[in-house]
C-alpha cells in the first residue's frame, strides 16, 4: 500500500512516497481506509530527528502521522466498529505499525471515534490529536469551571480547541491575537483578546491585576507567561520539557506538561470531542489540503508559519 515516510530524518525532502506492507486488524482493532491525515507541527519534530530517540528501534521507512478520517473496511474479533462506519482515529506514529500518512492504519478500537455530524473527512481528521490536546491541557491546569485562564498561540488549532472547550466548560477566556487574527480569536469565543507577545504577561495583568488561574501554553513562551498567573495557580506547556524548555516553578504555581501519546486509547474523550463538533461547539479548521504525494511541500508551508487550521493530506 501507498504511504508516506522517511528513511532518515532531515528536512521535507525526506519525504517519499513508499510501499508498505497492507495492514490487517486484529482482536479488538479495525482498520480504516484513509481518506485525509492532518499534518501537524508534532509531524515536523517526528521527521526532523528530535523525536528520534522514541523510533530508532523501529525499521524504517518511517510513516508520521498522529490523526485521519475514513472508513472502516476491516474489523477483526470483539470489535465494536463495523464495516462502513465513518471514523476518525488517533494513532502513535511510526510506532505500533507507522502513523496515519498511509492508505491504510489499523488501530485499536479504543483510539476511534464517529466522524462528527456534517463534517467533510479533511475538517473531521483535524479534530483527534489537537481536540484531545485542549482537553488534556484544560483537565492538567485549568482549575475550576468559573476561573479564568489565559491562552498563548490561541489563533491555531490546538489554541482555537482550548479557546471553545474553556468557554464551554464555564471558565473567563483570556487570549492573545496578532492584529490579523483579532477578529478570528474573539469569534472563537475569546472573553478578552490581547496583543501577543513577549509582554503578553503584563498586558494579562493590567486587566487582571490578581493575575489569571492558569495558563495554557500553546505557543511555547515558557517562564515569560509565569507573571500573568496568580500565585498557586497553574501552568500547562504542551510539549515534554526536553522539547520546550524547562519551566522552573515560582510562587506555588503548578507545572505541567502535556503529551497527547498518553490519551491515544481515551475513546471516552474522543467520541465526547467527535460530539461536541457535531453541535458545533468545536469548530474544525482546514487550511489547505495537498495530495498525500506532495506531503513535503505541505511540511513546508507548515514550517513557514502563519498557518490557521490545519493542512491535512488526501488519499
Amino acid at each position: 500500500m501507498l504511504a508516506i515516510g522517511f528513511d532518515e530524518p532531515g528536512g521535507p525532502e525526506v519525504l517519499r512516497a513508499v510501499q508498505v506492507p497492507e495492514p490487517h486488524a486484529g482482536r479488538g482493532q479495525v482498520r480504516i481506509r484513509v481518506a485525509a491525515a492532518t499534518v501537524n507541527p508534532s509531524d515536523l519534530v517526528t521527521r526532523g530527528g528530535a523525536a528520534h530517540d522514541r523510533y530508532r528501534e523501529v525499521r524504517p521507512p518511517y510513516v508520521p502521522g498522529w490523526d485521519a478520517a475514513g472508513v472502516v473496511d476491516e474489523a477483526g474479533p470483539e470489535s465494536r466498529w463495523r464495516i462502513g462506519d465513518r471514523v476518525v482515529a488517533i494513532t502513535k506514529p511510526v510506532l505500533e505499525g507507522g502513523g496515519a500518512y498511509a492508505e491504510w492504519i489499523v488501530v485499536s478500537d479504543d483510539s476511534v471515534a464517529q466522524m462528527p455530524a456534517g463534517a467533510d473527512v479533511a475538517a473531521a481528521a483535524t479534530l483527534p490529536m489537537n481536540g484531545l490536546t485542549a482537553a488534556l491541557a484544560l483537565d492538567a491546569g485549568a482549575g475550576r469551571p468559573g476561573g479564568t485562564i489565559a491562552v498563548t498561540g490561541a489563533a491555531g488549532a490546538v489554541g482555537g480547541y482550548v479557546i471553545q472547550l474553556a468557554k464551554y466548560r464555564g471558565f473567563t477566556v483570556v487570549a492573545d491575537a496578532a492584529p490579523r487574527d483579532e477578529q478570528l480569536v474573539a469569534d472563537l469565543g475569546a472573553d478578552v483578546v490581547l496583543a501577543r507577545g513577549d509582554d503578553f504577561a503584563r498586558r494579562v495583568r493590567e486587566r487582571f491585576p490578581d493575575g489569571v488561574d492558569g495558563v495554557i501554553d500553546c505557543a511555547l513562551q515558557a517562564s515569560a507567561v509565569l507573571p500573568a498567573i496568580r500565585d498557586n495557580g497553574s501552568y500547562v506547556a504542551l510539549r515534554p520539557p526536553r522539547l520546550s524548555g524547562t519551566v522552573e516553578s515560582q510562587r506555588g504555581i503548578d507545572v505541567h506538561y502535556v503529551m497527547v501519546i498518553d490519551s491515544v486509547h481515551d475513546s471516552a474523550t474522543l467520541q465526547e470531542l467527535s460530539r461536541l463538533a457535531s453541535e458545533g461547539v468545536l469548530t474544525l479548521r482546514v487550511a489547505q489540503t495537498f495530495p498525500a504525494t506532495e506531503a513535503a511541500d505541505a511540511h513546508r508551508l507548515l514550517e513557514a508559519g502563519g498557518v490557521r487550521g490545519r493542512i491535512v493530506l488526501t488519499f
